[in-house]
């Protein structure tokens, strides 16, 4: 078996296409369950941001792997393979680890060095977990990505390569002006209650704007979101919420707005920005309505874009800025602690690959002791127990001189680049029975389900979890 990751991003494709490519968490939840149902996967994860979407599994055949992803993202995504196709990226094995850990540390982000991948990243594996889809790979994977990425953010200075989306949306919609100045005083909508849309009054909050109001299909959420805002430990900005229907209304006394909801299509039409913009220049409003969608498929209809009187900085926009942005001298630092990083984790994989091999070898040495001294202790019956118990441990000791270099050795050269062929040589050497490794894989992993309990992530097999 072997990692795969088969995917579309900003990077690869136009947000013409990553709008429409956009999976809903029903649709995520039917293309993991999909996955691991097609007889190249064995396991499945899937990353969807408002920039990517990326399904990771493991293979046991490469260009098969690639053309049943490839068209299970076609089928949920709702893009026609023909045009999904030219836009997607493949990484295999090493190349995939390396991908994901770059993703981790934000090196793969529209805006270097954001840290919000981390927690989507962490609600990605949850998710696999929960439906099942997660093997002992991607559960290895997933979490030592995520390690990665802390680690990356605390030993060096990316985070000052740039800031999350909302923070440079914000910058954006300042149009160079410092954000905390721009937003001071100013009336904010925040559209939407997720995690987005949460970090995006978080950080209104924190520039100084006089009121943030909520407004979200379930009342419910965007008024605890709004309670968050306003506890005095909080931000203690005055918040409150609305339903959604009162947005329109809303954004007419609003002089910013962010939206990121996971609607399918529109929630501010041309007409409604146009609308609000006159109303607010009516009553005097300072400065142009300030918009900014987060949203893929995008929010606020585009053409919003030649309306006078508003500025509008969406996903497409924010692409075109992040571009021309600098890089920061500690890229080069992340950059090698993903290499060092990949390179450690392809050894401790292609060890423990290894493991059952080794174990169950072993296994057999100790049944072929117990088997001697048995027929010892019949041929020889004088014997006393003293006797018996250094015989005993005599031949333990002999036994487990002969296999202790050869053992350590072996794990050593498995760890190395091409050493998974020394578990093959190891079972043909000795005659292993391949249901004895097996067995060790398996009992492996029913102690790791069992340690989920007290915390420990899921590592069993999404497919092998029904034959159990």
């Amino acid at each position: 078996m072997s990692l795969l990751v088969v995917g579309l991003s900003h990077r690869s494709a136009p947000v013409s296409v990553l709008e429409r490519a956009t999976l809903s968490p029903d649709a995520q939840g039917k293309l993991l369950q999909d996955a691991v149902a097609a007889e190249p996967a064995a396991e499945a994860a899937v990353l969807a941001t408002c920039n990517r979407i990326e399904l990771y599994a493991d293979v046991d055949k490469f260009h098969a792997g690639v053309a049943e992803l490839s068209t299970l993202l076609a089928q949920h995504s709702g893009v026609g393979l023909d045009e999904l196709t030219p836009h997607l990226y493949v990484h295999y094995e090493d190349r995939a680890v390396h991908h994901l850990f770059s993703v981790a540390c934000g090196l793969d982000s529209m805006v270097v060095g954001e840290g919000q991948i981390l927690g989507q990243i962490k609600d990605a594996l949850a998710t696999s977990q929960d439906l099942h889809t997660a093997g002992r790979l991607l559960n290895d994977l997933f979490q030592q990505s995520l390690r990665v990425g802390k680690r990356a953010h605390s030993e060096t200075g990316i985070d000052r390569a740039g800031q999350s989306l909302v923070t440079f949306g914000l910058q954006q919609l300042a149009a160079g002006d410092a954000v905390d100045a721009w937003a001071k005083g100013k009336r904010a909508l925040v559209i939407g209650a997720g995690s987005m849309s949460a970090l995006a009054a978080a950080t209104l909050a924190r520039t100084g704007v006089a009121e943030v109001v909520i407004a979200n299909r379930t009342l419910e959420r965007a008024e605890r979101l709004a309670a968050i805002l306003g506890e005095p430990g909080s931000t203690g900005v005055t918040a409150r919420a609305v339903p959604m229907d009162a947005t329109a209304e809303e954004l007419t006394r609003a002089d910013i707005a962010v939206s990121c909801t996971g609607a399918s299509g529109l929630v501010l039409s041309a007409r409604d920005v146009t609308v609000a913009a006159e109303a607010r220049a009516a009553a005097g409003g300072r400065g142009p309505l300030a918009l900014l969608d987060l949203a893929m498929p995008r929010d606020i209809d585009a053409a919003v874009h030649r309306a006078e009187g508003v500025r509008l900085v969406d996903i497409e926009s924010l692409a075109d800025a992040s571009a021309d942005a600098p890089m920061a001298a500690d890229v080069d630092q992340v950059r090698g602690i993903v290499s060092d990083e990949v390179a450690a984790f392809g050894a401790a994989q292609r060890a423990a690959h290894i493991t059952p091999t080794v174990v169950a070898l072993r296994t057999m040495a100790a049944d072929l002791v117990a088997g001697e001294v048995a027929r010892l202790n019949g041929r020889l019956p004088e014997l006393d127990a003293k006797q018996r118990a250094e015989i005993t441990q005599t031949v333990k000791r002999v036994v487990d001189k002969l296999l202790h270099a050869p053992t350590v050795r072996i794990k050593q050269l498995a760890a190395e680049p091409g050493g998974a062929g020394y578990a093959d040589a190891l079972r043909t050497l000795f005659d292993l029975d391949p249901e004895a490794v097996a067995s060790v894989s398996r009992a492996d992993l029913n102690d790791a389900d069992a340690q989920r309990v007290t915390g420990v992530p899921n590592v069993t097999n999404g497919k092998n979890r029904g034959r159990a």
